[in-house]
């Protein structure tokens, strides 16, 4: 009873939406929600050991080995957050439209989302770095630094749309900036001069034009044209996040739980 319970609690808040994944209707089995609550264990377990007041997280939601990518898409989870203990914050797109909200969610919940592998990637800032983070999620600054119109493949320098891991990355630098950030220009500028680097996906010509015209949340017009003409799309990833994250701060560390 009191592991049913356990997982109950994992589960809560609940929201129904999605991001890093195709966003197809699916019907989630016993087997399924099993694993999902498994790995949403260990990771607060991880947390917990950790002795973190905040981290990054990341989840399989799809297949990106053809991009050299594993991970799909990341929040934030907070310890101390006033709805209850290790909540997930982060971007989701709702299914089959080009908006995004953002949501408070439990660890359960956010690894029921499809995944393709019950693997996830945690990334614990240094201590000081956790402080500045926590005191921006407690902040109205995470809402005025979110995008509501979605792509899945926003251009990391443009404030035309968002995608759920940039969403992340530029509430991560209204922490780490000393000047005060509260729109998304500003939270880029300081990405740039801080040596923020996209990792370049490559996407060919019938895959954008597919996209486009097929997918509600995919769009390429925010990119440069001559590196979308290329095939080059420079969008913010999981791992182009932390890649940044270990560059800027020493103390932070990683932690993969299967």
């Amino acid at each position: 009873m009191k592991r049913v319970f356990a997982m109950l609690l994992l589960l809560l808040p609940l929201h129904f939406a999605a991001a890093g994944t195709a966003c197809e209707p699916k019907n989630n089995d016993a087997t399924t929600f099993v694993k999902s609550m498994q790995l949403a264990e260990k990771v607060r377990k991880a947390l917990d050991d950790s002795g973190a007041q905040v981290a990054l997280i990341a989840r399989v939601g799809q297949d990106l080995s053809k991009y050299n990518l594993r991970y799909s898409h990341m929040a934030f989870v907070w310890r101390d957050h006033p709805k209850g203990r290790w909540l997930v914050v982060h971007e989701l797109n709702q299914c089959g439209t080009a908006q995004s909200s953002l949501f408070d969610q439990g660890l359960g919940n956010f690894f029921m989302d499809d995944l393709f592998a019950y693997e996830s990637s945690i990334m614990i800032p240094g201590a000081a770095s956790q402080k500045r983070i926590a005191a921006v999620l407690m902040s109205t600054t995470p809402g005025r630094l979110h995008g509501a119109r979605y792509n899945m493949l926003s251009y990391a320098f443009s404030t035309t749309y968002q995608n759920s891991n940039q969403w992340v990355l530029e509430t991560y630098a209204a922490a780490m900036s000393e000047l005060p950030i509260d729109d998304r220009s500003k939270a880029q500028s300081w990405l740039r001069l801080a040596g923020y680097k996209p990792i370049a996906v490559h996407v060919s010509t019938a895959a954008r034009l597919g996209g486009r015209m097929f997918k509600a949340n995919i769009a390429f017009d925010d990119h440069p044209f001559d590196r979308r003409m290329a095939g080059q799309i420079d969008t913010v990833t999981v791992e182009s996040v932390m890649r940044f994250v270990k560059e800027r701060d020493p103390e932070a560390r990683e932690i993969t739980v299967r």
